[in-house]
């Protein structure tokens, strides 16, 4: 079983009981799609972690963001990942740790292919910084330029949007909700796998997914699971730089 973890956005009260969760089920590897960092408290522990834990982590917007350039984000994320940038090169932590984040993040790929898979943080089209929404689904010329984009590889796990579902060759999109949580591989298809620290969909709980299969066949399986939102939005609510709003759409999951 390959566990897929994504955004986790700094939020440690979250990837701690995803990780937990993972650990249950018995997955034999984690592979992170990005955005370790970015928007939450807890920069430094969320990098130590996955870099403990993860087998390895493609390149996200956000630490692509941290290590060159955020002129594409909001004002509220530029504000945050500016931060960020601070606290993991902090005088009063050791230089060596220091030097072990960033080095990371420069080693970091754009994609990863295996098997009959392909692993980017944003799309096949632009592995770090396009977004697939659930209406691009309708987007023909998107689709297929995606789909063109994954070559030999059958399914394309992704992150970036933080809103998790199947998007099929075919021109569907599939809510997990609506399909019991778990999709059966029967066709070509791009696999959002939602967000651990910051979900988008309406549903504040952490999102992650694992799949049993070669890339070929097997089943996909969606998790939610519930976190301590409130002690993560207080942590954010101390740190005078991180804007009011990162920690109000928690609970919200927006």
């Amino acid at each position: 079983m390959l566990a897929f973890l994504s955004d986790i956005h700094s939020n440690v009260e979250a990837l701690t009981v995803c990780l937990q969760e993972i650990e249950r089920l018995g997955a034999k590897r984690i592979v992170c799609l990005g955005d370790v960092i970015g928007y939450g408290p807890q920069p430094r522990d969320a990098l130590r972690t996955i870099m403990q834990r993860s087998e390895f982590s493609l390149l996200g917007n956000h630490e692509h963001g941290a290590m060159f350039y955020a002129s594409d984000f909001n004002p509220r994320a530029r504000a945050a990942i500016d931060w960020t940038r601070d606290q993991l090169s902090r005088r009063d932590c050791p230089r060596e740790e220091n030097t072990k984040f960033w080095n990371y993040l420069d080693g970091m790929k754009k994609e990863h292919r295996e098997a009959a898979m392909l692993f980017v943080h944003g799309s096949p089209r632009d592995p770090v910084r396009e977004y697939l929404v659930p209406r691009d689904a309708f987007d023909k010329q998107k689709m297929e330029e995606c789909f063109a984009k994954m070559g030999d590889a059958k399914l394309c796990f992704v992150g970036h949007s933080h809103v998790p579902g199947v998007y099929l060759k075919s021109g569907a999109f599939l809510v997990p909700a609506e399909i019991g949580m778990e999709w059966k591989v029967s066709e070509p298809a791009m696999i959002n796998i939602g967000s651990v620290g910051q979900p988008r969909d309406g549903d504040p709980r952490s999102s992650f997914v694992t799949y049993d299969g070669d890339g070929t066949n097997g089943t996909v399986r969606f998790h939610r699971l519930q976190y301590d939102v409130a002690a993560t939005m207080a942590k954010i609510r101390a740190i005078p730089e991180l804007p009011e709003y990162l920690a109000e759409r928690l609970a919200q999951g927006r």
